[in-house]
């Protein structure tokens, strides 16, 4: 009695040290074995649901489905009372899970299978004690048993319930972090609105998803019209980014010509060319530790984007005429007005740079699509207006901001400040702005015909009226020919400007001076 008391103690100790689940079912299995002499003992945890007992020791295999009731298990749990199993017993099951049991316990003559309750009655889990003697009563009764038996249910219930203290600590956490995140983004997303301006839900999206894709390494490929803002998206995602203390370089991939855009980027060597007089670091080694922003990317030429391609993969790049490559740690964020999957179509971007480009995609809508940014946008050009020029109107008046709403706007944002400013020029300091002084008459679509006649009859002498058209298309290249002239005589030949004013890529442009033999005089 008193070495069966001492035994005990000694095992209740070591159980009392372990302090975790796992630890004291193992812990507890082995004092089982040892101190009875069985073959084997198994612990199988009930899992918080109640629909599936896990053996540990087992692996893959330790898996019991408490429905299937293929094995014992889900017969003792329905039942909820210790019993007994035999070897021949055993044979009769198929599930292969307590089939491996069986074999990993050599196939003893019997089995006791022990539910493990707590003291409100709720079962913890099921001993499985393996012996070749089946005399059960032995083990069963002794005092020792039922005492490392209550002590087990006693641990077993404090340490779910440590789990469960450690797994609500872990929750709250989460919870916190995640409003304070949530704060961060909506703190940065209003600091974003001072810039991009806007209440709609298009541009409160926008916003969102400008400071998420801020906070990542994948690059950014941002599509929208003309005039939309997308150089302030860029400039956003610069901002919060985790490389707002480097440099920010821009690149216009359509106002560099294209037999300067590779030495611009990749730089180059003393002599690698002639007129390399001097070694010139690329704008690719400029970006190094902050952001390329390459806006226009559409225009890129193929043979460019192929290398363009090689250094977005590897961050390595060679200037012209050099020998070694270089590297530079840049995040790279594109801008185009041209739909890219037009341009893959008709073979002038390259699909595997698309997708490598828009690995975070952004999209801004036009801002004939998002009318309730009309209003926040004209206040926002006015204090602009009047910050810069220290004085200018008070507002802009509701019938302004319908005839404004009546227009399509089609260099969206930036013909809008355009308009704006002009309007502010006009106006008395204090004032709003009326509808007179936005000088709209020659920009609502309704007005088309008086423009073309008033282009017909003062630009292009001698374009055919309309009845005298016999050759629609040969009409419609002289019409189109006459507006590239007109417009290139207005921007004093610069063709970078007037293939921006008519929303062409600069290298379209060309292909039409070229085929129609507009010249800039």
């Amino acid at each position: 009695m008193q070495t069966e008391l001492h035994t005990g103690i000694d095992l209740a100790v070591e159980l009392l040290r372990q302090d975790n689940l796992p630890t004291l079912l193992k812990v507890a299995s082995r004092q089982l074995e040892n101190t009875f002499g069985l073959n084997r003992c198994w612990s199988l945890e009930l899992d918080l649901s109640g629909r599936t007992l896990q053996c540990a020791a087992l692996g893959d295999q330790g898996e019991f489905d408490c429905g299937d009731f293929s094995h014992p298990f889900a017969h003792l749990l329905q039942q909820g009372k210790p019993r007994e199993l035999s070897r021949a017993a055993s044979y009769r099951l198929d599930h292969p899970g307590f089939q491996a049991m069986v074999e990993a316990s050599n196939r003893p003559r019997s089995f006791w299978l022990e539910p493990i309750k707590g003291e409100d009655g709720r079962t913890l889990g099921i001993l499985v004690l393996c012996n070749e003697e089946p005399e059960w009563d032995g083990i069963t009764a002794q005092p020792l048993y039922r005492g490392l038996l209550t002590l087990l249910s006693h641990q077993w219930v404090s340490q779910l319930k440590t789990s469960d203290q450690v797994w609500q600590r872990r929750m709250l956490k989460r919870s916190l972090d995640h409003l304070h995140d949530a704060e961060a983004v909506r703190q940065r997303c209003d600091q974003l609105a001072e810039t991009l301006v806007g209440n709609s839900k298009a541009m409160t999206d926008l916003r969102a998803q400008i400071v998420r894709a801020a906070g990542s390494q994948l690059s950014v490929l941002v599509q929208g019209e003309t005039g939309c803002g997308k150089d302030l998206v860029a400039q956003g995602i610069h901002r919060f980014s985790d490389r707002a203390e480097g440099p920010m370089v821009v690149v216009n991939c359509a106002a560099i010509p294209d037999s300067l855009l590779e030495s611009e980027l990749f730089g180059h060597t003393k002599g690698a060319f002639s007129g390399a007089d001097r070694a010139k670091e690329g704008l690719l080694a400029q970006a190094d530790g902050g952001t390329l922003f390459l806006d226009e990317i559409g225009d890129m030429p193929m043979a460019l984007q192929s290398k363009l391609l090689r250094v977005l993969e590897s961050r390595r790049f060679r200037p012209l005429g050099a020998q070694h490559e270089q590297h530079s740690d840049f995040r790279l964020v594109a801008a185009t007005h041209q739909p890219l999957s037009n341009c893959i179509e008709g073979g002038s971007f390259r699909r595997d740079l698309f997708y490598r480009l828009s690995q975070f995609p952004l999209r801004v809508k036009p801002l004939r699509e998002r009318p309730e940014d009309l209003e926040p946008l004209c206040r926002h050009f006015i204090r602009e207006y009047t910050a810069r020029e220290g004085a200018g109107p008070m507002g802009i008046s509701s019938h302004a901001l319908s005839m404004l709403a009546g227009y399509s706007f089609p260099g969206n944002a930036r013909e809008l400040r355009n308009i704006v400013e002009f309007a502010c020029l006009q106006t008395p300091v204090g004032d709003d702005i009326q509808p007179e002084v936005l000088r709209l008459d020659d920009l609502f679509p309704s007005q088309e015909t008086c423009i073309a006649s008033d282009f017909q009859s003062q630009m292009v002498p001698g374009l055919p009226l309309a009845d005298e058209v016999d050759d629609l298309r040969a009409a419609a290249q002289a019409f189109e020919a006459a507006i590239i002239r007109e417009r290139l005589r207005q921007y004093g030949g610069n063709r970078a400007q007037a293939a921006e004013s008519l929303g062409l890529p600069k290298r379209t442009l060309a292909h039409k001076c070229l085929k129609y033999q507009v010249t800039e005089a």
